[in-house]
């Protein structure tokens, strides 16, 4: 079924699913199910199981040198493909993508450039994963959520479009906000406050909003939302800071803001 308009501007994602009925879920809602609604990208989910050749819709088989579970079969993957993203090379097919957790990781680069791709095509795996013949044969590239496995490819399909969707114009209310967070230079996200200034937890104790955010002084702010920026990211993801210690200069580093994010960091048990 289609959701969203048509149009050359217009991004779309076509998901080839066993269970179509997933989407589009919880990208229906919020800031992405306004977008759908508007026209600002568009979602085709496509089901699998039309496209097997008898009597009982079967898409799967069991494995070529024995094991447990079932493999989806080439076949019905590459008639469906096809059907959706079009051939190998043609200029129409945009981007075709595996959700597979032996993939590249997702990340907020692939984010960026699956955005600036006009047209993108997700396959969703189910049981043991599909056979290897149709990766190859289709050119299709592999990516994955994280060192972690499901059921199968649905959940990463729509964790991937909810990603890209934010970034796509007219999507999020405030841009400045997305230069800000997580990843986007590289670091993880600052710590955030709102009213009341002091709160008292369940335990009695007071808690305060740092007095730097109350200043109304704007580059102090800046600087400490960048020192815990960086003390956050150093503490909890050493593979980011370096990185991001390999590409800026030595003079921004902030050592206070570290020690402050360390503290506010729960010591193993």
């Amino acid at each position: 079924m289609n959701h969203g308009a048509d149009g050359p501007r217009v991004w779309t994602v076509k998901v080839l699913t066993l269970f179509p009925e997933m989407f589009p879920g919880p990208l229906g809602q919020s800031l992405a199910g306004k977008a759908l609604e508007n026209g600002v990208w568009a979602l085709e989910s496509v089901d699998i199981r039309s496209f097997a050749r008898d009597k009982h819709r079967s898409v799967d088989d069991t494995p070529f040198g024995g094991g447990a579970g079932m493999v989806m079969r080439p076949d019905v993957l590459d008639a469906a493909l096809t059907a959706t993203a079009g051939p190998v090379g043609a200029p129409e097919r945009g981007r075709a993508i595996y959700l597979s957790p032996r993939g590249r990781v997702l990340n907020q680069e692939l984010v960026k450039e699956l955005a600036a791709t006009p047209v993108v095509t997700l396959l969703c795996g189910r049981y043991e994963g599909v056979d290897q013949r149709v990766l190859d044969a289709r050119g299709l590239e592999e990516v994955s959520l994280g060192d972690f496995v499901l059921s199968g490819g649905e959940p990463a399909a729509l964790s991937l479009i909810d990603a890209v969707v934010r970034l796509l114009p007219g999507v999020m209310g405030n841009v400045e906000t997305a230069g800000e967070e997580s990843f986007e230079r590289g670091l993880l996200e600052y710590p955030h406050y709102t009213r009341p200034a002091v709160w008292t937890d369940g335990q009695g104790v007071e808690r305060a909003v740092p007095e730097v955010l109350l200043s109304g002084h704007h580059g102090k702010v800046k600087a400490w939302r960048l020192a815990e920026a960086e003390a956050i990211t150093e503490a909890r993801r050493p593979d980011l800071w370096s990185l991001y210690q390999a590409g800026r200069p030595a003079k921004n580093v902030t050592n206070k803001g570290r020690r402050q994010a360390r503290r506010r960091d729960p010591k193993p048990e």
